[in-house]
Parts: structure tokens; C-alpha cells; sequence
């Protein structure tokens, strides 16, 4: 099934801006993604620096979504959203790096939306969420959507 923009819209009750172009697919990928200050990694890619926590608990993403982060500079959030059942997360992850939001795994396909960038798609698997950060000169700093 294609999703559109102007569908997962519609399927979620989230909007998105009017500049975006409603009739767009949105893209599945099942590697790295970005959505402005976040960052969607696939568990194995960073596996010897992020796990659950061992006390961690799993919630179903219910069908309202989860907010994920909300933007500095906007507020806007970014919402990780599934059909019922298809994915669970988590919040309590230990990474060496500390940018970490945490854990999804999804056995359907999932999407992430965003009021300004739109939607993009997590083929089925376990990924990390973590905010992005930048080099600036010698020093790193996170980025700020």
C-alpha cells in the first residue's frame, strides 16, 4: 500500500505545514534516516554503544503516536507513529554517547511525521532515535530543529 503524506495525515489526525506537498509517497528505508535534529539508526549499526536498559519497559506505540522530541528552535514535535500493535518503544536505553532518546522496534512498517519535514518511513526492525549533533570548529554541539 502506498502511504501519502495527505494519508498518514489523515490516518493520524497530525498536520503537517500547507507548503508541504500533500500527495507526496513517503519513502521507506530500513537504514540511517534524518529528520532534523533526530536521527533514526538501526540497532545493529551502534549495538557495542546503545541497549535497553535492563530494567527497561516496552510500551505499544498507540495509535496517537509518540512524541519523540520536540524541536528547540520550532517546538515541533517529531512523532513516531504505527498501526496498533505493530511497534513497541522504550525510553530507558543506556548509549556511551548520551543521545539516546531511545528504542523502537517495529514488525510493520512505521513512520516518523513532523509538522515542517513531513514523514519518512522505518522498514520493520529495531532502531535507535538519537538526537544529531554537528561539529562546529572543535567543539560538537547538538542541532537545534
Amino acid at each position: 500500500m502506498t502511504v501519502t503524506l495527505a494519508s498518514l495525515t489523515r490516518r493520524t489526525g497530525l498536520t503537517v505545514l500547507d507548503h508541504l506537498e500533500q500527495s507526496v509517497r513517503i519513502p521507506v528505508v530500513d537504514g540511517l534516516q534524518a529528520q532534523g535534529d533526530l536521527i533514526v539508526i538501526p540497532l545493529a549499526m551502534v549495538a557495542d554503544s546503545v541497549r535497553a536498559r535492563h530494567d527497561a519497559e516496552w510500551e505499544t506505540v498507540p495509535s496517537a503516536g509518540v512524541e519523540l522530541l520536540r524541536g528547540e528552535a520550532g517546538g515541533n514535535p517529531h512523532t513516531l507513529v504505527a498501526d496498533p500493535g505493530t511497534c513497541l518503544w522504550t525510553n530507558r536505553v543506556m548509549d556511551s554517547d548520551q543521545l539516546a532518546i531511545g528504542l523502537f522496534q517495529a514488525r510493520a512498517t512505521v513512520y516518523l511525521l513532523h509538522p515542517e519535514h513531513g514523514g519518512t518511513g522505518c522498514a520493520p526492525g529495531t532502531y535507535v532515535v538519537r538526537r544529531q549533533r554537528e561539529r562546529e570548529g572543535r567543539r560538537m554541539r547538538l542541532v537545534a530543529d
